[in-house]
């Protein structure tokens, strides 16, 4: 986005020839962004139908025009050749509605993106993504260098889920600095510095670089 004060947003999408992929995405500040990917694959059985739900945040409830089938990751495999509804919803999060046209011999995948409910957490704590979670919620908008408050820490962090599989290590705590390196969910690193909305990490290599907070959590 043109605006700094709002995130980007990277995911991978899988195209498949001579069929539609739609992504859509609202942006907003911090965790206020909202959007879904939809794509078509086809099965080798051109008599099924599937559908994959994948949510950010996991462990979203999913219901198929107006009935609950389960939560997120979810294969279906239990649907008609026809349009449905399919709306994602999870506690402290924006419900996503997402129209679609099931068709025989493809699964259809989504890939629905929440924002935080501001409304529904007024006064409350956002939500605390665990260490094996998809990344933990902040409501701040992403800062940027001459908005940042350092605090000098320690310890170490853990790499949480992101929706692109990796997490980009930038020279300095802002959107718009170049990328130093590359990290993978999972991975424990040392924590040297802090500021609003980042975290500084000494990398295996022995070199230091910014991540986003919101893609780590303290140890």
């Amino acid at each position: 986005p043109l605006d700094k004060t709002l995130s980007e947003f990277q995911g991978k999408v899988n195209i498949s020839e001579g069929i539609l992929t739609v992504v859509d995405r609202k942006f907003g500040k911090g965790s206020l962004s909202s959007g879904s990917i939809i794509s078509l694959s086809p099965l080798t059985d051109k008599k099924k139908i599937e559908l994959l739900v994948v949510s950010f945040p996991q462990g979203s409830d999913i219901s198929l025009d107006g009935n609950i089938i389960g939560s997120t990751p979810l294969l279906y495999k239990d649907l008609t050749e026809s349009d449905h509804v399919v709306k994602i919803k999870k506690t402290g999060y924006k419900e996503k509605s997402v129209r679609i046209r099931a068709s025989l011999g493809y699964k259809l995948t989504i890939a629905g993106y929440l924002s935080i409910d501001t409304d529904a957490l007024s006064g409350s704590i956002a939500p605390q993504a665990s260490t094996s979670a998809v990344p933990s919620i902040s409501i701040a908008p992403s800062p940027t260098l001459s908005d940042s408050k350092s605090i000098k820490v320690g310890g170490q962090v853990v790499i949480l889920d992101t929706p692109t599989g990796f997490l980009r290590v930038r020279e300095s705590p802002s959107l718009g600095s170049a990328e130093v390196a590359r990290i993978t969910p999972g991975g424990t690193y040392s924590l040297l510095d802090e500021k609003t909305g980042w975290y500084e990490i000494k990398l295996e290599s022995g070199s230091t670089g910014w991540i986003s907070s919101q893609y780590a959590q303290k140890q």
